[in-house]
């Protein structure tokens, strides 16, 4: 089609010398750190006191709990048994090359274990820091699908839309779906909107609201996503040739965050919690 998009965004963001810098890597370090302004900034809106030095604890905890589960749940759920017989590729990566692929739902998982953690040791209540921080957490999101687009991966199936993006490469010389940035535009703009209107409200939202708003909005935007966006190579379509690994991963995530919901709405917890 005459008026199809061609990728052709450079990954590399800069180099200089022996270092090179990726989008990808800038995406991450950004958005955990816009994730940690409003997190700090709603708190405070909110009345909960917190340090400077606190918040970074919370975000780098929160960082690296994300990175390892998220790593973690890739290999398990997405890799098709490969890194069971490569182990060493889990944390070196193929050929030295540095790893790849990343599973957002076990990032969630790894985080918010990084994150009690971190409310243990500064005997912060898990369910006040969870509700500021994810308000942020789709700003996060949102760079990172961008980044996606830019790395030219992820991309969505076949198209005749106007707007439709021809990547090259293994996607081939035809126009495709940029579900990137569909995820990049529900996932994290209209999430980010949402969540924020919820924190700004006169009565502060119930504690576990704002948690489970964006564990039900995400799962469910993700799961209609995946209906136009192509799912791993290595495993292909599930449960009888409709159902993506992301899907099946996502349920959970929406039942979740309803029953979080639920239990916010209908039972009042204490805004201070007594560790052991």
């Amino acid at each position: 089609m005459l008026n199809d998009l061609y990728h052709s965004i450079d990954p590399v963001a800069f180099s200089a010398g022996p270092f090179t810098v990726y989008w990808y890597g800038l995406a991450y370090m950004v958005g955990a750190l816009l994730a940690g302004v409003v997190m700090y900034r709603t708190l405070k809106r909110w009345g909960t006191e917190i340090s400077i030095d606190d918040t970074m604890t919370l975000v780098v905890s929160v960082v690296f709990g994300l990175l390892i589960g998220g790593r973690l749940s890739y290999v398990l759920f997405y890799s098709n048994g490969y890194y069971f017989e490569h182990p060493l590729e889990i944390i070196f990566g193929k050929d030295g090359q540095g790893i790849s692929g990343m599973s957002f739902h076990g990032g969630l998982v790894g985080g918010l274990i990084g994150g009690l953690i971190a409310c243990r040791a500064l005997r912060l209540s898990p369910w006040t820091i969870a509700d500021a921080a994810f308000v942020g957490v789709p700003l996060a999101l949102c760079l990172g699908r961008c980044a996606n687009f830019v790395n030219g991966e992820l991309w969505g199936k076949p198209t005749d839309l106007p707007w439709g993006v021809v990547f090259g490469g293994a996607a081939g010389d035809i126009a495709r779906h940029p579900s990137q940035l569909y995820e990049a535009f529900l996932e994290g703009i209209v999430l980010f909107a949402l969540l924020y209107l919820l924190s700004r409200r006169k009565k502060t939202p119930p504690q576990g609201s704002i948690l489970g708003t964006f564990v039900l909005g995400y799962g469910i935007v993700r799961f209609l996503i995946e209906f136009v966006r192509l799912p791993d190579a290595q495993l292909g379509y599930l449960a009888g040739g409709w159902l993506t690994m992301g899907q099946l991963l996502s349920v959970p995530l929406i039942v979740a965050g309803m029953v979080l919901l639920a239990c916010a709405l209908h039972f009042k917890r204490p805004q201070h919690v007594d560790w052991p």
